[in-house]
């Protein structure tokens, strides 16, 4: 196996109840994600790995595969998506299965299509990078940022005050999406971001983190108004 998606959906949601499940726009939320996986054709296999019977069902439905239950200590509000990732791979191991690529999705990116996925891929090869990750650029740049000072303000780059929009440094931020890792990295790397960590360029109209209500109705207007 050369390639393997793991989509993280723990049943816990506490802003949004069941979010990963949730009806977003015709379907459960995360049937979006496993069915961009299932159509991007360098994907061998995609996995779900959840701690809860009924996302676990659900995934089976759309067609992902369950080879395990996460255990409940993987499943709590404070566990990063490296441990989980790690633990996935390394069950995927005891049942012989090595894959060369392993993609972390996120249930919640229902703007996440078979291309993306595979370009991002074809570019992590290329690139020989240790991780390829979904990013964008800052709508507005943070070098143009302002703390409350008493009762003003006072900028945190001072220095740039003056400094024209055209000549701000490019800054990027994690769309939140999807992250290619090489397998080895996973299992040894403890922070995904850096020198050999490339990113893929999204446009911001697809990058829409879900936490809250709000996002949620967001994400649908966005996802409605683009098939208008």
């Amino acid at each position: 196996m050369k390639s393997c998606v793991i989509i993280p959906a723990r049943g816990g949601s506490k802003r949004i109840p069941r979010k990963n499940i949730r009806n977003f726009c015709g379907k459960p939320m995360l049937a979006w994600s496993i069915e961009a996986a299932l159509a991007c054709p360098e994907v061998d296999e995609v996995v779900v790995s959840t701690d809860d019977e009924i996302i676990a069902e659900v995934a089976l439905h759309h067609g992902a595969k369950i080879p395990f239950l996460r255990p409940q200590s993987l499943a709590d509000d404070y566990t990063g998506t490296i441990p989980v990732i790690r633990h996935a791979i390394e069950v995927l191991a005891q049942q012989g299965k090595f894959p060369e690529q392993v993609c972390c999705l996120y249930a919640t990116a229902p703007f996440v299509t078979p291309e993306h996925l595979s370009q991002a891929y074809t570019k992590q090869l290329i690139s020989l990078h240790r991780f390829t990750f979904s990013a964008t650029h800052y709508r507005y740049s943070p070098y143009r940022a302002m703390i409350r000072s008493g009762e003003g303000v006072a900028m945190l780059f001072p220095e740039h005050w003056n400094t024209r929009s055209q000549d701000l440094p490019e800054v990027l931020h994690d769309a939140g999406m999807f992250y290619w890792g090489q397998r080895e990295a996973w299992l040894e790397d403890e922070v995904l971001f850096g020198k050999e960590a490339a990113p893929y360029l999204l446009p911001h109209y697809l990058v829409q983190d879900i936490d809250t209500e709000d996002d949620w109705i967001r994400a649908e207007l966005i996802w409605q108004a683009q098939r208008t």
